[in-house]
């Protein structure tokens, strides 16, 4: 059994056991997070499709943790200039643990 989920503007296909990261929340380790914006819940024949959202649908997930995304190059240059910069971005990320997925 698998969930689509929208979170942020995103998109997630998830299911029970999974770990992903989103955008950073304010929520402390070990407390749940319910995802109630479902657009689809697969469970093997029989699918639903919500129209925008599935009524009823809720995805639960436990928060594990704050951690930074592996770091983005940014780099600038003008040609025949002799201006070069060179930083870098890491962005920080809330990690997230799927433990249930309730369709009614």
């Amino acid at each position: 059994m698998y969930a689509i989920i929208d979170q942020d503007g995103r998109q997630y296909q998830v299911a029970a056991g999974d770990v992903l990261k989103i955008d950073l929340r304010d929520d402390a380790p070990g407390s749940e997070i319910r995802f109630d914006r479902v657009l689809a819940i697969c469970d093997g024949p029989a699918t639903k499709i919500g129209q925008p959202h599935v009524t009823g649908a809720v995805v639960h997930a436990q928060v594990l943790g704050k951690k930074p995304e592996k770091k983005l190059v940014v780099q600038k240059l003008r040609r025949r200039k002799n201006s070069r910069r060179k930083t870098g971005h890491r962005q920080w990320m809330t990690e997230v643990k799927i433990t249930a997925i309730e369709a009614s």
